[in-house]
C-alpha cells in the first residue's frame, strides 16, 4: 500500500478527506496541529475520528502561534457571526501563513513515513477568502516540496492532494456519508460555547448548509439561540 500523511483537525473537511485518502488505498498518517486555536476541542474530535477509522498512526503538535497572534483563532479578537456579503473578504478568521506552517510539518512527516502524497481539507468555500487554500497556493507548495526535501532528490516525487478543494460543502457530506465518515464526531465550529458549536460563525453556517443542501440530518450539537438557517 502507498502511504500517505493527511492533515487532520477534527473538523468536517479534514475527516472527509482522511476518508477518501483511505479509501483511495492509502496507508494513512494522521497529523493534528494544535497551534493555540481557540477551539481546542477540535483536537478530541481528531482522536475519536482517528480512532474510527482505523489509521495507522496519529500524531498531535502542539505549537503557540498565539505568540503572533493577528487572527480572531489566536488572538483576543471576537469571531462574529457570519455575514454573505463579506465572502470575497479575508476574514479575521485567517491565521497568518497557517497552512504554510501546517504543510511543512506534514512533509516533515511525510518524509520520515515514507510518503510521497499529502492530504489537506482545503476546499472552495475556504479559498474564496483564505489566500493559503486556493489552487495556485496548493501547486506552488507542491513545487516548493519537490526542492525542499531529500526524498525528492532521490525521485520519490511529492504530491499535495486537495480532493475537496472544488466541491461544495452538500458535495462533501453526500461524499463522506457515502464513505460513511462519522460526522457525529467531528467538531468544525471557530467559537466553541461550553464544548458545544456556536452555530453562527461561518464555519457553522456552512456546515449547516451543506447538511440541509445535502439533505442529511445534521448531527451537529449547537449552542441554544442560534439563529435560523
Amino acid at each position: 500500500m502507498k502511504s500517505a500523511v493527511v492533515l487532520l483537525s477534527g473538523g468536517l473537511d479534514s475527516t472527509t478527506t482522511l476518508a477518501i485518502a483511505k479509501d483511495m488505498g492509502y496507508r494513512a498518517y494522521a497529523l493534528t496541529i494544535l497551534y493555540g486555536q481557540r477551539n481546542h476541542i477540535e483536537a478530541l474530535s481528531a482522536k475519536k475520528v482517528a480512532a474510527l477509522l482505523s489509521i495507522e498512526e496519529h500524531k498531535i503538535i502542539e505549537l503557540n502561534l498565539r505568540l503572533f497572534g493577528g487572527s480572531s483563532l489566536t488572538d483576543d479578537i471576537s469571531v462574529g457571526a457570519h455575514v454573505e456579503s463579506r465572502v470575497n473578504e479575508i476574514p479575521n478568521t485567517y491565521v497568518p501563513a497557517r497552512n504554510t506552517i501546517l504543510l511543512s510539518l506534514a512533509l516533515a512527516y511525510a518524509e520520515v513515513s515514507k510518503a510521497d502524497d499529502i492530504f489537506f481539507g482545503a476546499n472552495i468555500h475556504d479559498y474564496s477568502g483564505y489566500p493559503d487554500c486556493r489552487p495556485s497556493y496548493i501547486h506552488a507548495f507542491e513545487k516548493m516540496a519537490n526542492l525542499a526535501v531529500k526524498s525528492a532528490t532521490l525521485g520519490h516525487h511529492i504530491r499535495i492532494h486537495a480532493p475537496l478543494v472544488n466541491l461544495s460543502k452538500a458535495e462533501i457530506i453526500k461524499k463522506g456519508c457515502a464513505l460513511g465518515v462519522p460526522y457525529e464526531h467531528t467538531h468544525s465550529c471557530y467559537d466553541p460555547r461550553d464544548n458545544l458549536a456556536c452555530g453562527s460563525c461561518s464555519s457553522c453556517f456552512y456546515r449547516r448548509k451543506g447538511f440541509i443542501d445535502a439533505g442529511i440530518t445534521d448531527p451537529t450539537n449547537y449552542a441554544p439561540c442560534r439563529p435560523a438557517a
